[in-house]
C-alpha cells in the first residue's frame, strides 16, 4: 500500500484546502494517509472554523475582481471581504467546504495528527479539537513520514 505523509503548517482559508483535498483523493486512491497539523495549521483541528479567514496582504497572487493595489490591502475590513469572497467562490463553483473535506478525511480513513508541542505552546485544550484525531510529535510524523511515497509540506 503506498503512503502519503502531509504536514499542515498554515491556518488560512486558501492553506486549509490543499492539506484536506491532497489527503482525501489519495485516500480514495487507495493511498494510507495521514496529516500532521502543526503550528497555524493546527487551528484546522479546532471544532470551529468560523475564524478561518484568508488574508490578501502579502499574496499578490490571489486575483481580485478589480486590480487593488497593495496599500489598499491593508484598510481594514479586507480579510474579512477577501474571505466573503472566496468563500462565495467555492462555494459557486461546488467545492465543498473545510468542514465537509475534514469529515470526508476521516471517513476515509485518513489519520490526521495534532502536534502536541502546538497545543502546549499555544495553550489549545483537547476540548477545542474535533474528535477522532491523534495527538503526537515530531517523532510521530517522522517516523510515519519516513516510510511514505510522498511527504508533503503544505
Amino acid at each position: 500500500m503506498k503512503k502519503m505523509a502531509i504536514i499542515a503548517s498554515k491556518g488560512t482559508l486558501d492553506m486549509a484546502y490543499p492539506p484536506f483535498i491532497l489527503a482525501s483523493t489519495a485516500a480514495a486512491l487507495g493511498f494510507e494517509v495521514k496529516v500532521f497539523f502543526t503550528f497555524y495549521g493546527l487551528q484546522l483541528l479546532k471544532k470551529d472554523l468560523s475564524d478561518v479567514k484568508i488574508s490578501p496582504l502579502g499574496n499578490p497572487a490571489m486575483p481580485m475582481p478589480v486590480p487593488m493595489p497593495s496599500l489598499v490591502q491593508v484598510i481594514p475590513g479586507m480579510e474579512s471581504m477577501a474571505t466573503m469572497m472566496m468563500k462565495d467562490k467555492l462555494k459557486k463553483k461546488g467545492v465543498a467546504s473545510l468542514e465537509e473535506l475534514r469529515d470526508m478525511c476521516l471517513e476515509a480513513g485518513v489519520i490526521l495528527i495534532a502536534c502536541q508541542m502546538t497545543l502546549d505552546l499555544f495553550d489549545f485544550k483537547r476540548d477545542d479539537l474535533i474528535e477522532g484525531i491523534e495527538y503526537g510529535g515530531a517523532a510521530t510524523y517522522l517516523d510515519f513520514a519516513g516510510d511514505s511515497n510522498v511527504s508533503l509540506f503544505v
